[in-house]
């Protein structure tokens, strides 16, 4: 079924208004018309099933038929911290970080990331992202958007890191490692509320940086005997932290 993110003020009195870039990409782009059924989403909770009654140049009308309940994000609320890879791979991670569910994403510029300083990501990066995270929303029916945060340093990150009580650092390193991911995540005594999670980029993080994380309490933790590019290790982690912590859960 598709399904289309409108704004908070869209929907009043049983109906949705649609205007703007949205009945542009409804009406003209989708092809939806009178008599057309589809859910249509503004971050309230709630996924409500429609039917489009009217459509005019400037405005359409639809009219509520039912609604349902989206599923939130279920704990820990995951933030990934990704060195910035070519645009390309930065663009999928995206993507599927907003299938998987993960609450946040941070770039970093470090030493062998692709991105070397903060001016080199324009505003219409930023908004090619943000059309990136609609679409991909709109696809899999998340009722809220993954926050995408501003580009920052290594040393940005790593000053303002500032764990809460309830929640877990760690980053993912080819080198020396005592524990693996399964082994980090099983010593935990609960499901945390926040989990925090750091990927280099391509060429990993130098022997600098991985000092700093672990002055700040990060722990580093094995992917494998394998070196993975920074989109799969993005991916790969976040799918193994969701089998372990909603399937499994700490101690099981």
């Amino acid at each position: 079924m598709r399904r289309y993110w409108v704004g908070k003020k869209a929907i009043k009195d049983n109906l949705v208004t649609l205007e703007g870039d949205v009945l542009h990409h409804i009406v003209d782009v989708c092809r939806q018309t009178s008599g057309s059924q589809f859910e249509v989403l503004n971050g309230d909770g709630q996924a409500y099933f429609v039917e489009l009654i009217s459509a005019h140049k400037k405005q359409a009308l639809c009219k509520v038929l039912n609604q349902r309940k989206v599923i939130p994000l279920p704990k820990p609320f995951i933030t990934l911290f990704v060195s910035m890879p070519k645009f390309s791979k930065f663009d999928l991670i995206l993507q599927k970080c907003v299938e998987l569910g993960v609450f946040a994403v941070q770039p970093f510029v470090s030493q062998f990331s692709y991105v070397r300083t903060k001016d080199k990501i324009s505003d219409n990066k930023v908004k090619r992202w943000g059309k990136i995270i609609h679409s991909a929303t709109e696809q899999c029916g998340r009722g809220d958007f993954m926050e995408l945060r501003p580009l920052k340093t290594f040393d940005e990150i790593v000053n303002e890191f500032n764990p809460s009580e309830d929640g877990k650092g760690l980053f993912a390193y080819e080198g020396e490692c005592d524990k693996n991911l399964k082994q980090a995540l099983r010593e935990l005594p609960h499901v945390p509320e926040h989990l925090w999670v750091f990927v280099g980029s391509e060429g990993g993080f130098s022997k600098d940086e991985v000092l700093k994380f672990k002055q700040i309490n990060l722990e580093p933790i094995t992917l494998g005997e394998h070196v993975l590019r920074v989109e799969t290790a993005c991916l790969a982690l976040v799918s193994m932290i969701k089998y372990e912590m909603l399937l499994n859960g700490p101690n099981t």
